[in-house]
């Protein structure tokens, strides 16, 4: 599918509330995106399209400070395979079910693109992955897999209209854009952007951490670094992939190492701060 050519979608809000229940297709195709926000469980669990064989992605962010969690599951049933995760998983407070309106899917169908969407996400880096077991990829005919690749575009579109761009990967700026977070060892290279503070792979931070760093930054860097996202290279951390924060100071605290606010600690190669750019400058 080409990603220039136009395409309408249809976004339907069941109870007239944006902030709700919301079901997306694209009109000329038979796959529909459900997004449910968990207060809205209870709602959901009345319509007829979650007794379906489907995909659902279960998305939140439980301390804020850096990016989104994402779980990639299948289900015969999505409404009670979602009434047992909202039970058993505490992080997530969105979820978005993908299905076939005319009952397309099979067992086999799911499972590939079960496997397709977890591998594209991970690749991404846009998220932490919460799977405890890896999707496989099934057998699947060259016809079929043909079929379900052209699927997963139209899922790719329709969970990015819906604000979740879980298979988008992250593309670097000019060079005039790149923001820098500097201190003794640290050398952090990233970007600002409406998915909040991009800190690029390879960036480096300090190793060691001040006597007054806060804990909630030994924290983060600590769960950064179990995550496999910094690792140790002689005497800095270095980030082993793209990596979001939520805040500019979120991300310029793990770069130093101490406590910081990303807004004056994150330049431009002009010198320019962070804050100058879009929080000073009236035409931001």
């Amino acid at each position: 599918m080409e990603s220039n050519v136009g395409k309408t979608i249809q976004i339907y809000l069941p109870d007239g509330d944006p902030q709700s229940i919301k079901i997306a297709e694209i009109t000329s195709r038979t796959v529909q995106a459900i997004l449910i926000p968990r207060s809205k469980l209870e709602s959901a669990f009345k319509r007829e399209e979650l007794k379906n064989v489907g995909v659902y992605f279960l998305i939140g962010n439980p301390d804020d400070e850096s990016k989104d969690i994402l779980y990639v599951g299948e289900a015969e049933e999505c409404q009670t395979r979602l009434k047992q995760q909202n039970k058993s998983k505490d992080f997530w407070n969105i979820a978005i079910v993908v299905i076939s309106k005319t009952q397309y899917f099979t067992k086999t169908h799911i499972k590939f693109l079960e496997w397709l969407c977890y591998d594209s996400a991970k690749e991404a880096t846009r998220f932490r992955m919460e799977n405890s077991n890896i999707p496989n990829k099934p057998f699947t005919s060259e016809s079929m897999e043909a079929d379900l690749l052209d699927n997963f575009e139209t899922i790719k579109i329709l969970t990015s209209t819906l604000g979740y761009p879980l298979f988008e990967k992250i593309k670097k700026p000019s060079k005039k854009n790149i923001l820098f977070c500097k201190g003794k060892n640290a050398n952090g290279l990233g970007e600002y952007s409406s998915d909040g503070m991009v800190v690029f792979e390879g960036s480096k931070c300090n190793l060691e951490e001040t006597s007054s760093t806060p804990e909630w930054v030994t924290n983060l860097r600590n769960r950064l670094k179990k995550e496999g996202a910094l690792e140790k290279e002689d005497n800095v951390l270095v980030f082993k992939s793209d990596y979001i924060f939520n805040s500019p100071s979120a991300a310029a605290v793990v770069v130093l190492g101490r406590a910081a606010n990303g807004w004056t600690s994150w330049k431009y190669k002009d010198g320019k701060t962070l804050d100058e750019v879009f929080r000073k400058n009236p035409n931001n």
